[in-house]
């Protein structure tokens, strides 16, 4: 898997945390503990630092770049862009969203698929946010932790870990 120094700067991944061997992580980034970064995850700390807490998972094409939090149990989905903002615990930044520089996004905000939030984005605690340029539409609702809370990778770190095995195109056929 391409994991890279750069500067002196290496990263540092938990011992319990999956990495798909297709993902991308070089330089300054902290990866706590049992987080699931998938494939093709880029997560780029050149020129700023990256700190992913535990329990996130970084799905399939996500990338990650510019000074950035993912709090704990943060879910990014395929194909998500996080760059330079800090994202409060349990947030879901749905699939294609892009989340800009400097936002900040409170406790369990529920962005959705495909919506883009602007630079400086201020979201409070619990909010769903829709649309380009993304627009908080309400609360999530009472008693829901996070929307997708079904579809936990990071549970899903065992089978990752001690079944997956790589075939080449040859076993395939």
């Amino acid at each position: 898997m391409p994991i890279y120094e750069l500067d002196g700067k290496r990263p540092r991944i938990a011992r319990t945390t999956y990495v798909h061997p297709t993902a991308v992580i070089i330089g300054d980034v902290t990866i706590g503990e049992n987080c699931w970064i998938g494939p093709s995850a880029t997560i780029r700390g050149d020129d700023h630092s990256i700190r992913i807490e535990e329990g996130s998972d970084v799905q399939d094409n996500c990338v990650i770049h510019g000074e950035t939090v993912l709090g704990p149990r943060c879910r990014m989905g395929h194909g998500a862009i996080v760059h330079g903002a800090v994202l409060g615990a349990g947030v879901l930044v749905a699939m294609n969203a892009v989340v800009l520089d400097g936002v900040r996004l409170g406790a369990g905000v529920v962005v959705a698929a495909g919506s883009v939030v602007a630079p400086k984005a201020e979201v409070a605690d619990r909010k769903v946010v829709m649309g380009v340029p993304g627009a908080i539409v309400g609360d999530l609702p009472p008693g829901m932790q996070r929307v997708g809370e079904d579809e936990d990778y990071v549970t899903a770190i065992p089978m990752y870990r001690d079944r997956q095995i790589e075939v080449s195109i040859e076993d395939c056929r």
